[in-house]
């Protein structure tokens, strides 16, 4: 297995974390290796997030809630699969809720202080700048072998060859097909202890996933998602963890041609066609649009069928029916946040009352879900195929009346925390994260602050100076010294600390979100309820229906999906450091056939 990155990681771990790596790095194929699927009748597993979907938006949707949709259910296919089902009304994402370390946590079973990622756009004081300047700014610099060097790191559209395109800009690739061809490695970070090299993805990630483990063990594995950089899925190795990888550019540029000419012959699962995308003057990508991220998430439920039918993502090809496969759905998140040309979507009230527009999105995902169930039960998977639909992250606030922007779109409602600690404490933000240099790809902040200081800057300093401004910045609770050990790991160089963990973090009162934009309402990335109790479903005809309200985290998603497959969840290196048990109440003698269902649990 190669693994650029580990060198230096094995480094900057605390030792049981060292421990997990050493681990990994000697046996990819993790703990009792078995081939996939054979201890019983599931040899599927079908993955999808819909991001930004609360436990709320399920039971609304399902059940029908005032004041939405006459009081009528308004998802029947999710209805349908809840009924042969276990419904987890009280999981939990990772924290930071950000879609990075959200999927990782899915997909790996642990959290950031094991897989070492935080955010899309965060920072690493051993790593080393990008060799060209990145397409969202992150600044380019020298690489300086052998020695801690400190960098912002991206893993989102900037690393792509061009933004700009569905293909990410790959040579020779299918309008919407770059994949991991279309990450252009002198965009990205390199590892001051593997001579410099590009830090890729799937080699950021400091453990295993489910992807690896499965593929080691003989299955077929498939992914569809945002960004090619959420290839990272496939965790440490040469990146052939992922037989299949689909990622269209969620950020691309839709008022291109080459772009809408892409989707110009889908047609999404409500019937609508994308001949005629939304080019109103305030769109420009398609998260500015209600309707164009139905396009855009079409072409990734179109690869899950050609996958469910024993094809690649586009269907040009015969292979496998993935052991592992799924997407995210981009739709619900763009319903919560946008507003588009004064047009809001999100919610009515604090029970979570959806829009009309937002209703739509649901319900687009819904028949989308209800095309790949279809789809399974027409080539005979449906009963060897366990579904599990959750989501990265939440959205917060769902009341409408709590959303505050900081510093607001006229800039009169305060600060950010990045901004107070840069105007006012000379030496402590790092250049590429100052929000006060426009050209750079500035702070990590959305309704939370990350906050990673240069060497020699004071931390209670810092921190006493946020609490002198806690109106300016919509102050909730300060994480530092020993608050933030008592979730992560140390910030520091190793041996002492982790050189990823921030040295502070700032969560704002609920419904704060540092933002000048005019087109967003709600966000993610912090640690309030609605950022972070999600949707959690188990669905499979052999399931006994049952709801569990004992606190969950979606961490859990990864070993059970080893457990169900007949595969080791100890495989996973964050399970052994973590200690990251599978999700409660799962029949896995009915799924295997050997065992009677068990009588109903307690409601």
């Amino acid at each position: 297995m190669e693994v650029h990155s580990l060198s230096f990681n094995r480094n900057c771990l605390i030792p049981v974390l060292a421990w997990a790596l050493t681990v990994s790095t000697a046996s990819p194929q993790g703990i009792g290796a078995a081939k996939v699927g054979v201890t019983g009748g599931i040899s599927h597993v079908l993955l999808i997030s819909i991001d930004g979907m609360h436990a709320v938006d399920y039971l609304n949707c399902v059940n029908g809630v005032p004041g939405a949709n006459n009081g009528n259910s308004f998802c029947p296919t999710l209805a349908q699969l809840g009924a042969n089902g276990i419904n987890y009304r009280n999981a939990s994402t990772s924290k930071p809720s950000d879609s990075f370390p959200g999927l990782t946590a899915i997909v790996s079973g642990g959290s950031p202080r094991s897989f070492g990622v935080y955010y899309d756009v965060a920072y690493d004081r051993v790593l080393a700048p990008p060799q060209i300047t990145t397409g969202n700014n992150n600044p380019a610099g020298n690489c300086i072998a052998g020695q801690p060097n400190g960098t912002t790191t991206e893993y989102e559209e900037g690393i792509d060859l061009n933004q700009s395109l569905l293909n990410g800009g790959a040579p020779g690739a299918g309008s919407t097909d770059g994949g991991i061809a279309s990450i252009d490695p002198k965009k990205l970070i390199r590892d001051p202890y593997n001579n410099c090299s590009p830090v890729y993805p799937w080699n950021f990630v400091r453990t295993n996933t489910i992807f690896g483990i499965i593929r080691a063990n003989g299955g077929y594995t498939a992914w569809s998602d945002k960004h090619p950089a959420y290839s990272s899925v496939a965790g440490p190795g040469d990146g052939s963890n992922l037989n299949d990888y689909y990622a269209p550019e969620i950020n691309s540029d839709v008022t291109l041609a080459s772009n809408q000419n892409a989707v110009a012959n889908l047609t999404t699962a409500l019937g609508e066609s994308c001949a005629s995308l939304d080019l109103s003057s305030a769109v420009s990508a398609w998260t500015d649009s209600f309707f164009d991220i139905r396009c855009y998430d079409t072409l990734k439920v179109n690869a899950i069928l050609n996958e469910i039918a024993g094809k690649d993502h586009l269907g040009l090809k015969k292979t496998k029916v993935p052991n592992i496969f799924g997407m995210n759905f981009q739709a619900v998140s763009v319903g919560q946040k946008l507003i588009e040309s004064g047009v809001k979507g999100g919610y009515l009230d604090a029970e979570g009352t959806p829009s009309p527009d937002l209703i739509k999105e649901i319900q687009f995902v819904d028949s989308s879900i209800g095309q790949m169930v279809a789809a399974l039960k027409a080539r005979g998977l449906y009963e060897s195929t366990l579904i599990i639909i959750t989501a990265k992250h939440g959205q917060s606030p769902i009341d409408p009346n709590l959303f505050v922007p900081i510093p607001g779109h006229s800039g009169a409602n305060g600060t950010t925390p990045a901004t107070l600690i840069a105007s006012s404490l000379s030496g402590y933000i790092p250049d590429s994260a100052s929000p006060l240099n426009s050209n750079v790809i500035g702070p990590t902040e959305d309704d939370v602050s990350l906050l990673w200081f240069l060497p020699g800057a004071n931390t209670v300093t810092a921190a006493n100076l946020l609490e002198q401004h806690k109106t300016d910045i919509g102050l909730g609770q300060i994480y530092f010294g020993q608050s933030l050990a008592s979730m992560l790991d140390e910030p520091g160089l190793p041996p002492n600390g982790d050189p990823r963990t921030p040295d502070i973090i700032v969560t704002p009162n609920v419904g704060v979100i540092y933002t000048t934009s005019s087109k967003k309402q709600e966000e993610h990335g912090g640690f309030a309820h609605d950022d972070t109790n999600v949707m959690l479903l188990l669905a499979n005809p052999l399931l006994y229906p049952s709801t569990i309200t004992a606190e969950v985290q979606t961490a859990q998603v990864a070993p059970t999906v080893l457990k169900a497959l007949g595969l080791n969840p100890s495989s996973l290196d964050a399970v052994r450091a973590e200690g990251t048990p599978v999700l409660p109440a799962v029949q896995f003698g009915a799924l295997n056939g050997s065992a009677a269902v068990p009588a109903a649990p307690n409601q």
